[in-house]
């Protein structure tokens, strides 16, 4: 008979041929730990879309603003981040969710908002 042991905790384990873990514990820290990587870039990601989001929701309280992108950028705006990019008016826009921007003349941006789903 093979002597199997817990691939957490080292625990020997007992029962069916094909049990890897002790408990629904170290099951659960064992898949915490091998997705841990995965899901720290996800976090992240996420983070700093709901940021953009938010700056841009806060800087266009009326729907049509212009702003600089220093504006932008002094709020911590992240341009390499967007959920979507649209083309606009024959122009390329970018949206984070629903709120959005699209580059005008001499570094200004216009923020826009959709309610089309994206």
């Amino acid at each position: 008979m093979n002597h199997r042991n817990c691939l957490t905790c080292g625990e020997s384990l007992t029962g069916r041929t094909d049990k890897k873990f002790c408990s629904d514990h170290c099951r659960s820290t064992h898949n915490n730990q091998r997705n841990a990587q995965a899901n720290r870039i996800v976090r992240t990601v996420n983070r700093i879309l709901a940021k953009n989001r938010r700056i841009l929701e806060q800087l266009n309280p009326n729907g049509q603003t212009e702003v600089t992108s220093q504006k932008l950028l002094l709020a911590g705006f992240d341009f390499r981040y967007y959920t979507t990019a649209k083309t606009i008016r024959g122009t390329a826009s970018r949206f984070c969710y629903e709120h959005g921007y699209r580059p005008l003349r001499n570094n200004k941006y216009q923020l826009l908002i959709t309610d089309e789903e994206l």
